[in-house]
């Protein structure tokens, strides 16, 4: 039989802020494991984005850990929560955002994060989550046009904090709303994140208004890297969809 000496021992202030860190980095992994569940064909896990949120929010609930970090993360948290029921179509297919219903966003868990990022920003002091969390609210505004340039600063300024190859295509993604899809492909060949179904994704969508055989092209590229049913079943739509037109 094994022996432990695990004990549960009231922590230090030393301690908490020691490890809050860590705590929240991972309820934010648990998080998007649930908002992007991709190791199974079922894309979005509810029950672990909402036990994330749970957890999160209890956080704040107790002063050594209501920072602005635990703030920004709620926020963060609650915004992408908000657009949950948007993101699938009613056989389980994912809906690109520009495609979403926005009259099926939840405005309460949207103004619940305005709330949680107010708090985040009482404090001098910036996170990657504050970031993101900033990045998230722009895209629960209603003004497609004028969000996509603060989208991009806001990139800008947490490649630099955090860098990721999805945060790199998302960034791209914005940089080519700002200045032009010609432009964004460019800015996207200089990534080369050829092993990622995403970057062929990025330059068909934006070749496809002007190169529909381009576009065609890379969604097999896409294609042939992507294992998880409903997603392949998108991709072959898109395909099939530039072939009609």
């Amino acid at each position: 039989m094994r022996k432990s000496n695990f004990e549960i021992k009231e922590l230090s202030a030393s301690q908490i802020k020691a490890r809050l860190t860590t705590v929240c980095k991972t309820l934010y992994l648990l998080f998007n494991e649930g908002y992007y569940a991709k190791g199974r064909d079922e894309l979005i896990r509810y029950d672990l984005c909402y036990e994330a949120i749970r957890l999160t929010v209890l956080l704040t609930d107790h002063k050594p850990t209501n920072t602005a970090e635990v703030n920004a993360l709620v926020a963060l948290m609650c915004y992408q929560n908000s657009r949950l029921d948007a993101r699938l179509d009613e056989q389980g297919e994912p809906i690109d955002f520009e495609e979403q219903d926005q009259s099926r966003w939840n405005m309460e868990l949207v103004n619940r994060g305005n709330y949680y990022l107010v708090q985040a920003t009482a404090h001098q002091q910036t996170s990657n989550y504050h970031l993101e969390a900033a990045i998230a609210y722009w895209h629960t505004t209603q003004d497609q046009e004028a969000k996509w340039k603060p989208i991009l600063d806001l990139y800008n300024q947490l490649i630099l904090i955090e860098y990721s190859p999805i945060t790199a295509l998302n960034r791209t993604f914005a940089f080519a709303k700002v200045y032009g899809y010609a432009e964004g492909i460019q800015e996207a060949q200089k990534l080369n994140l050829t092993h990622l179904p995403s970057y062929f994704e990025l330059l068909a969508y934006l070749s496809a208004p002007t190169n529909k055989a381009d576009a065609i092209t890379f969604y097999k590229e896409a294609l042939a890297l992507v294992h998880i049913a409903n997603e392949r079943k998108r991709i072959l739509k898109k395909i099939k969809q530039l072939h009609q037109d």
